[in-house]
């Protein structure tokens, strides 16, 4: 089972709740849970242990110039910016390749070769005996993300219970976070703001088919404004959790209210209860 954290815009407590969710269920069943946010990951510093890194590696081309016509066969192809070619010479930006390997195939002169270019690293961790921790870290000053969540992905395979922390926004790095689980946890606050970063996040998982559920946070009791645009989308609401001084106290200091309070651990057990029942056979 694969279940994917998201939101339409950052703060809204995503990662706080991929964190105390996976504490809980960790002591019941072995899980792994993927920090998909690899711009800005933080998981692991609700879980400190060591890491076994791996590098995450790109083909980019690398042109020949002593066989290279600058026919511009190859810059005509790339649809991204990444290949100019001038009369006399050829311009390269490799933070804009997308690694399709495209000019290397239309190059008439067999002038163009890929060569591996490292531009991330995935982090595995094992902080307790039923918890898998990975984190992909994009390089700083990189700006394809995809790759990174990809193989930090990959890592997770074979887990029976996967949980994927994804990025905020309905962007590229998103669509690849959400790319294959069979649910999608919003997490959302009952402001104007946070309704309208959802209704863009439930466009996206609709229109890739993936049934979803919402937890509200930083409820000041006054939860209207969320509940019915839930009820008008047949969106269910799985779990609520106050705006509460105690509740702040705890995240303020990086602790999980799941590991200080014992109601909250059941609470997050039966948030995931819920997400199988609404998700109809989900193992």
């Amino acid at each position: 089972m694969k279940i994917a954290i998201a939101s339409g815009k950052g703060g809204t407590g995503k990662s706080t709740v991929v964190a105390n969710l996976a504490f809980s269920l960790a002591e019941r069943q072995p899980l792994a849970v993927v920090d998909c946010d690899v711009e800005e990951p933080n998981l692991h510093l609700f879980f400190p242990s060591p890491s076994e890194d791996l590098p995450v590696m790109v083909q980019i081309p690398e042109i020949d110039t002593t066989r290279c016509t600058h026919c511009g066969a190859c810059g005509e192809f790339c649809r991204y910016g990444a290949l100019t070619i001038f009369k006399d010479r050829h311009l390269f930006l490799p933070e804009l390749c997308h690694s399709c390997g495209g000019c290397e195939i239309v190059c008439p002169v067999g002038a163009i070769n890929e060569i591996g270019r490292q531009i991330g690293i995935v982090q595995i961790r094992k902080p307790t005996s039923g918890l898998t921790l990975i984190t992909g870290v994009l390089q700083e000053g990189e700006v394809q993300a995809p790759p990174v969540i990809r193989m930090a992905k990959d890592q997770a395979e074979g887990h029976p219970l996967i949980l994927y922390d994804a990025s905020p926004g309905i962007a590229c790095p998103v669509i690849e976070t959400l790319d294959g689980v069979d649910f999608c946890i919003f997490v959302t606050e009952p402001t104007p703001f946070g309704i309208h970063d959802l209704t863009l996040a439930l466009g996206v998982t609709k229109e890739l088919g993936i049934p979803s559920g919402v937890v509200i946070n930083r409820s000041d009791g006054d939860d209207g404004i969320v509940r019915d645009f839930c009820a008008e989308h047949s969106l269910p609401v799985l779990m609520t959790i106050p705006f509460d001084r105690t509740i702040a106290a705890i995240q303020n200091k990086g602790n999980l209210i799941a590991r200080e309070l014992p109601e909250w651990r059941e609470r997050f057990i039966e948030l995931f209860n819920s997400v199988k029942r609404v998700g109809k056979g989900l193992q």
